[in-house]
């Protein structure tokens, strides 16, 4: 089974964009794809995927619910099918009360003398409701700041896909992914990989070709370079689809750069779920 978590210490640099593409990308290899969204903010995978959820009724059930073993119904109704052929586990605006809800619920379980591991709750409900042998692909995207939504996402997974900026401040980010590995791996208790890292928005080709080599000799991949493709992901935003829905239903004519940019998705994909196995 193949299991992630698309993350960066810095927001805006297209991680819940990589996220949609590459369940899109997982889905065209003939993949069972199921992403979960554990970011509260409104502008999330949820909501760039066009899903509708109950994400504002408090008494709906949700996520969140189940994290802390409280549902309100089955956990497969929550799942959603989307129009790209792959799942989501929306999000809910409870998910941003998930630290306070997490640690009263371990406090309830100290009292009653019982086991819960606030970061090991998200593993714990998939395996319980199967999710394992319904998917054979499973995507998390959770906020970009650490704490309980990024620990039960790694706890899950085990592995990282980490998009980075094409600056400066970004291969900077890329030199302190092991410290952030590291302190991933000292919170939870094992070891974390890093399945790829992608620099996205990069200008021109020869500052591609650096910041992958600079990827490269920090022992990380960087088997793809995504150019900057504001317009095309912009309008994958605008039109809350994928990009490869974008390009095929709301592009007039076809753009040989944007078609290379799905190529180099599905190239990603496909490395992912090799290094993955």
């Amino acid at each position: 089974m193949l299991t992630y978590t698309t993350y960066s210490e810095a927001g805006g640099v297209g991680k819940s964009t990589l996220a949609a593409n590459l369940a899109a990308a997982h889905t065209q290899h003939g993949r069972d794809v199921l992403v979960i969204d554990l970011d509260p903010q409104q502008g999330s995978l949820t909501y760039l995927l066009g899903v509708t959820a109950p994400r504002d009724d408090g008494e709906a059930d949700n996520i969140a619910r189940h994290l802390i073993d409280r549902p309100m119904g089955s956990f497969n109704d929550l799942i959603q099918e989307t129009p790209y052929n792959f799942d989501i586990l929306p999000a809910h605006n409870m998910l941003e009360q998930l630290p306070k809800l997490l640690t009263k619920a371990e406090e309830m379980a100290e009292d009653l003398e019982e086991s819960f591991d606030p970061n090991d709750r998200l593993r714990q409900v998939l395996v319980n409701e199967n999710i394992p042998q319904e998917y054979n692909t499973v995507i998390v995207d959770p906020p970009a700041t650490a704490g309980p939504h990024l620990y039960n996402a790694v706890t899950a997974t085990r592995s990282l896909v980490l998009p980075v900026e094409p600056t400066s401040k970004g291969i900077q980010s890329v030199e302190g992914i092991q410290d952030m590995v590291v302190s991933l791996e000292d919170a939870l208790g094992f070891d974390v990989g890093v399945l790829a890292i992608v620099p996205n928005g990069i200008g021109q080709t020869t500052k591609q070709e650096h910041y992958v080599e600079q990827i490269k000799k920090l022992g990380y991949d960087a088997p793809v370079a995504l150019r900057d493709r504001s317009s095309l992901f912009e309008g994958c935003w605008d039109q809350q689809c994928t990009a490869f829905h974008y390009v095929g239903y709301h592009r007039n004519r076809r753009r040989a750069y944007e078609v290379e940019t799905l190529d180099k998705l599905r190239d990603l994909a496909t490395h992912i779920e090799e290094v993955g196995k």
